[in-house]
């Protein structure tokens, strides 16, 4: 029993009954912009040549700003930085169970070392001021640096994974995840290999990358630059084109085929044969083995190299795919085309049903009373893409008078803050996210003239706790009443208690309580002090159901 002076000043059971479970909110709002003027430049300094100025209306002049994150940017904080931290968690433990090992590179790069690789999406890049005579731009991607990286360093084969924002000066879409500043967590393999044998890992990390978040209802859109290209040239578009058109069937996954149609004729000036030859190519979508066997009996698929290559590389992956499973996953889908000029080979994203826009996004965009938001009529978009790049090291090593060396890589992006809108919506689970990470809360109950509050005794059993691994709290101050160590206890959303009664401690002895509304009628058990540790161990594990707690669980959408 608790102490008849802790129990006579402050009756225990009360708060026991009304004290209920506390969960912080998971939404981080985002601060409103308030109504502000405009700090001008010349009216400050006109204000500054004329020091009567603030004498005559009597007051000081004061700097007014807004306080807003920049456009397509947000603060983290609270449950939000728990899951997004847990995703980072998953994704890296996965890429170290496939071997690779991980580094990182500056934020920003120079110029030259971004330019030309990303086709018409170049114009999103971030230039940054010249600076003691360097031009430089904020990352776009984590691709181009790391095969600078190898380059510079003269790597001949590596697994790595990198995990680190970048930045694009794209329309912003926050609640899809579109940001202007987001994390991506890639893998990639440099060297030379058998054909597809990477290929096929990277596919398979994708799928288990997106099924360890609890993502099942995905289809990896597959496609082969070589195939595309081909397809390209029996249509008749000049090599010099390519990119160009690439581009314009890049936009079918938002755009009907009519209005990609008249893109590539009038926008591109490609004829309507031309278009139309396309047309018929990347209409055609279905499994690895479907399309494989429609085009393996195409003549012109089969008289043109490039394409024949593709389609070879096809067939080799269609067996490794069987073996690691992942087959039933795959769409074969022809006008997949990834605008960033880069890719040679294998190229993939992964799509759910709300990547793609509304069915009438243009209606809402004309409607739309946001200039600054693009969510009401723009979809998530991919959650993880890739592919095969097999020139850009060479092309830096190349362009920097190194020896040159042919380093093939392939790799997988994921986009993090998009992951992270789909794992929201499990608004059942998120709920139950708490923002820290406390399993225990210290308490003391005691009362009279000669109570202390055992501060110094609760800093003991909380030493213990922190030297086993659990994460334990306790109220900073010396006689707490234990309504506000309750409170405190409800704040943090620690399920456990550890309360040290004032007769009760005397004797060797610590009270181990469950706390939650469930448990208000729960006075806890007794338990000598010396097995304190191994009494909050056993009782955590009966806390997380199955040895699972409420993170994993929604992670795992379980």
């Amino acid at each position: 029993m608790l102490s008849r002076a802790c129990l006579f000043t402050v009756p225990t059971r009360y708060f026991f009954r009304t004290t209920k479970f506390f969960t912080m909110s998971t939404e981080q709002n985002q601060p409103k912009e308030v109504a502000q003027h405009p700090i001008d430049p010349a009216s400050t300094a006109a204000a500054a040549a004329h020091p009567n100025h603030n004498k005559k209306h009597g007051k000081k002049s004061k700097l007014q700003v807004s306080l807003k994150t920049p456009k397509g940017t947000k603060d983290w904080a609270d449950s939000d930085m728990v899951i997004r931290e847990a995703i980072f968690s998953t994704l890296s433990n996965l890429f170290k169970r496939h071997g690779a090992v991980t580094i990182d590179t500056p934020v920003f790069e120079l110029r030259e070392i971004l330019a030309g690789k990303y086709g018409e999406d170049s114009k999103l890049i971030y230039n940054l001021e010249d600076q003691g005579g360097e031009l430089t731009s904020l990352r776009y991607d984590l691709t181009v640096p790391f095969a600078r990286y190898v380059a510079m360093n003269n790597i001949q084969n590596i697994k790595r994974f990198h995990i680190a924002k970048v930045y694009r000066r794209d329309q912003p879409a926050m609640t899809k995840g579109r940001m202007r500043e987001f994390y991506q967590c890639d893998i990639d393999f440099a060297g030379a290999y058998e054909s597809m044998v990477p290929d096929a890992e990277i596919l398979s990390v994708l799928v288990e990358g997106l099924t360890s978040l609890g993502i099942h209802d995905f289809k990896v859109k597959l496609n082969h630059r070589k195939i595309l290209d081909g397809i390209f040239a029996i249509a008749g578009v000049a090599e010099e084109d390519v990119r160009k058109i690439s581009s314009a069937v890049d936009k079918l996954d938002k755009q009907p085929w009519d209005v990609v149609k008249k893109e590539i004729t009038v926008e591109k000036g490609q004829t309507e044969e031309t278009a139309n030859k396309i047309g018929e190519y990347v209409k055609l979508n279905g499994s690895l083995q479907e399309v494989y066997g429609i085009l393996s009996q195409d003549e012109a698929i089969l008289g043109n190299e490039l394409a024949k290559q593709g389609l070879d590389d096809i067939k080799t992956l269609m067996g490794y795919a069987d073996s690691f499973e992942i087959s039933k996953f795959i769409s074969f889908d022809l006008s997949l085309a990834r605008g960033l000029d880069y890719y040679t080979g294998l190229i993939y994203e992964a799509v759910t049903e709300a990547s793609a826009p509304p069915e009438n996004a243009h209606e809402l965009k004309k409607k739309s009373k946001s200039a600054d938001d693009a969510s009401e009529y723009v979809g998530v978009g991919s959650i993880a893409a890739g592919g095969r790049y097999d020139n850009l090291v060479n092309m830096f090593a190349q362009a920097s008078g190194k020896k040159s060396a042919q380093i093939p890589c392939v790799g997988i992006s994921f986009g993090v803050e998009r992951l992270f809108s789909l794992i929201k919506q499990r608004t059942h689970l998120t709920d139950k996210i708490k923002p820290t990470a406390t399993q225990v809360y210290v308490m003391a109950f005691g009362g009279g003239k000669d109570w202390t509050g055992y501060l110094p005794e609760r800093m003991k059993v909380a030493k213990q706790l922190w030297n086993a691994g659990i994460e334990t709290e306790y109220v900073y101050k010396a006689k707490a009443n234990p309504r506000k160590q309750f409170d405190a206890a409800e704040k943090c959303g620690a399920p456990l208690a550890v309360i040290l009664g004032k007769e009760e401690y005397l004797e060797g002895k610590l009270r181990i309580k469950r706390l939650g509304p469930e448990f208000a009628d729960d006075d806890g058990e007794l338990v000598d002090a010396t097995n304190i540790v191994e009494a909050v161990q056993t009782k955590l594990g009966e806390v997380h159901k199955d040895g699972i707690d409420d993170v994993v669980r929604l992670l795992r959408d379980l």
